[in-house]
């Protein structure tokens, strides 16, 4: 049965377990390389990873152990999403990657992989270094003839769960479809088929394609969720998921946002409700003038912090303060990201 869910999501059985980390919030991405020889056209990877062999913990670009490590527990990670480019690529990294998450987090932690390498060598390391969940992403012109490949041969002698999950594209529900049909009577898991967007580095695929935009608040292509739904409808005893793009956005990327901020705000700090840090700063060109002036107005030593060009004092404190305290003060909001983008600055005097 068809059931709907958040932001345009729909199921017709249950998620993968991997999707309901996900959906908490609790899950940390793990692009282990930029690196991908399918060259799909709609992939939607940015520019600063695409095609290139680097190491993103969530947004931050990482390159050791203890770095990835930190960024897990920045949001209490449950589990991991091993993406790319593919990760079958970089084999023996991504085992390890495997290995070091298992190893600090324990058993517990689930870990899901993405990958377009339908390679049962491979797929049976990376069972045995401890992955639970492993995602086919087959590129289009393989859905109609999946037969070719060893799908089968892994989703008969796996014991993790296997899935498929690939994009809902426009005009594409025959081919769609049929994939779906395959996948089903071989015993794959689940199928996750995913609002198809542009982006930066899939740009070009819009005018090629004729796709047109979905509305002005979105990155999503106009009639990715009808073909997602048409092809639910005809596979009712599939278990299939269709993800939405603003579910990615308005659920599962706020709910990350929101358990990283309440792990790193500090005393002086305050979180909102889409989880973005506030942060009250004071400018002057003598540093020491400002905390000067902070303790003249009995500010607490705790709610205030020393920066490199400005001090950090509590938004809430600053606010009150403003108009006493002769210098320039603003406040920001930031997502709590390792890049800290700031969302909105407003001059409080």
């Amino acid at each position: 049965m068809l059931r709907k869910m958040e932001c345009g999501s729909a199921c017709n059985g249950h998620v993968a377990v991997g999707c309901e980390h996900c959906m908490n919030g609790s899950k940390m991405v793990l692009l282990v390389t930029g690196q991908c020889k399918w060259n799909c056209y709609y992939c939607p990877v940015s520019l600063e990873k695409k095609g290139l062999d680097v190491i993103y913990a969530n947004e931050a670009k990482v390159s050791t152990d203890e770095e990835i490590i930190a960024e897990a527990e920045s949001i209490d990670a449950t589990g991991t999403g091993i993406t790319g480019g593919d990760p079958l690529l970089v084999i023996d990294r991504t085992i390890h990657m495997i290995e070091l998450l298992k190893g600090r987090f324990g058993k517990e932690h689930h870990i899901h992989l993405y990958t377009a390498t339908i390679d049962p060598e491979k797929v049976a390391r990376l069972e045995a270094a401890g992955l639970d969940e492993i995602r086919f992403h087959p590129p289009m012109s393989m859905w109609d003839r999946m037969e070719e490949t060893k799908l089968k041969e892994i989703a008969e002698s796996s014991n993790m769960d296997v899935g498929i999950e690939v994009p809902a594209i426009p005009k594409m529900e025959e081919k769609l479809g049929k994939l779906v049909e395959y996948a089903n009577s071989i015993g794959v898991k689940f199928i996750n088929l995913n609002e198809l967007e542009f982006s930066e580095s899939n740009w070009d695929m819009m005018a090629s394609n004729d796709f047109q935009v979905k509305d002005d608040i979105s990155s999503a292509v106009l009639g990715s969720d009808e073909a997602a739904m048409a092809v639910m409808k005809k596979n009712k005893k599939a278990n299939i998921h269709f993800c939405a793009s603003a579910f990615k956005d308005g659920v599962q990327l706020r709910k990350r946002l929101i358990r990283r901020a309440e792990h790193i705000c500090t005393d002086y700090q305050a979180v909102t409700d889409d989880g973005t840090l506030v942060r009250g700063y004071v400018y002057g060109q003598d540093l020491d003038a400002v905390i000067s002036k902070l303790k003249e107005l009995e500010v607490p030593d705790d709610m205030f912090v020393r920066l490199d060009s400005k001090v950090e004092v509590a938004p809430w404190i600053l606010e009150d303060i403003a108009d006493d305290i002769g210098f320039k003060c603003y406040v920001s909001e930031q997502y709590p990201t390792a890049d800290g983008l700031e969302v909105e600055r407003t001059p409080l005097n």
